[in-house]
């Protein structure tokens, strides 16, 4: 019994350091090219992704039609899904650039305010969601991690997380079609 006791005690010290194991946003201060929100999403973006479970079995493919305008501190995002089973859905995004430079955005489906920041070539975009779940949803947390490459793709890692586990991985890969 006590064995038991101390291995589950192991395990849980084990899975909090690995919790306080993330990258830094300022490690990408001198990566380039920089990023820019608002200048990347102004205008029409293709995206393919994909949604993998904690054993790294694909869930669900998808691809995603972008179309960003920009007025002042204001990007609004339209976003069209379309997955590999047939289903449909949208979003819409309403991103303000705050006077630090910093983000904040809000979509139907986000609970509360998504914030995001930009160093170098990185943005880290949080924010918690209702996830669909059968006639239900569930509260995850997304850490998104877009990366630039060049002047038309762009890299997103997000982990999905419940109670700070992570539970699924998303992967997105963008390019822009001007």
């Amino acid at each position: 019994m006590i064995s038991r006791t101390f291995r589950a005690f192991g395990a849980l010290i084990g899975a909090l350091y690995l919790l306080g194991c993330s990258a830094d946003l300022s490690d990408y201060q001198q990566e380039g090219p920089r990023f820019d929100l608002f200048e990347y999403f102004e205008g029409s973006v293709t995206a393919w992704g994909m949604v993998q479970d904690r054993s790294g079995k694909q869930t669900r493919r998808f691809e995603v039609e972008l179309n960003g305008s920009v007025e002042g501190n204001v990007l609004t995002l339209n976003e069209g899904f379309v997955f590999d089973d047939g289903e449909e859905s949208t979003r819409i995004w309403v991103i303000t650039r705050l006077e630090d430079g910093t983000y904040e955005g809000k979509a139907d489906d986000i609970i509360g305010v998504a914030t995001g920041e930009e160093v170098g070539n990185a943005l880290r975009w949080t924010y918690d969601f209702e996830l669909p779940r059968g006639d239900s949803t569930v509260v995850v947390g997304f850490d998104d991690w877009l990366y630039r490459q060049d002047d038309k793709h762009l890299f997103n890692l997000t982990s999905i997380r419940k109670f700070g586990i992570e539970f699924g991985t998303l992967t997105l890969f963008f390019q822009r079609n001007d």
